[in-house]
């Protein structure tokens, strides 16, 4: 069974930065690839940012593309999000996600991932 734990959230003013670690045990790291999604009070679960197993491949959502970056770290069993540039709009639970769906592709659909942290909060403070 896998297990995710994220890390690293908080209280950030607006311009700030956050950086966010997920860590996965349970598998071999690689074997899965791995996202992170947001959801906000009485709002869906929406996608954020992705990377393929090897990290040749990242996606991100356009609200946050160009101010936040997807890393992994195949060593630490961890992947990161970093976010900079914060807007109040980031305010949301943050969830690590893994899917072990084959290709290279990540998926921006919630429902196809296979398993999830718990999640971490993330306040930004105009």
């Amino acid at each position: 069974q896998v297990q995710l734990v994220e890390s690293g959230g908080g209280l950030a003013q607006a311009g700030g930065s956050l950086r966010l670690s997920c860590a996965q045990s349970g598998h071999t790291f690689n074997k899965y690839k791995m996202g992170w999604f947001r959801q906000a009070p009485g709002k869906g679960r929406e996608f954020v940012a992705g990377i393929s197993r090897t990290g040749s491949f990242t996606d991100y959502s356009d609200a946050v593309k160009g101010r936040f970056t997807i890393s992994g770290d195949n060593a630490r069993n961890t992947v990161s999000l970093q976010m900079n540039s914060l807007k109040p709009e980031d305010t949301a639970v943050y969830y690590c996600a893994a899917d072990e769906g084959r290709g290279i592709m990540v998926s921006r659909d919630a429902t196809v991932w296979d398993y999830w942290g718990q999640g971490t909060q993330v306040t930004v403070s105009s």
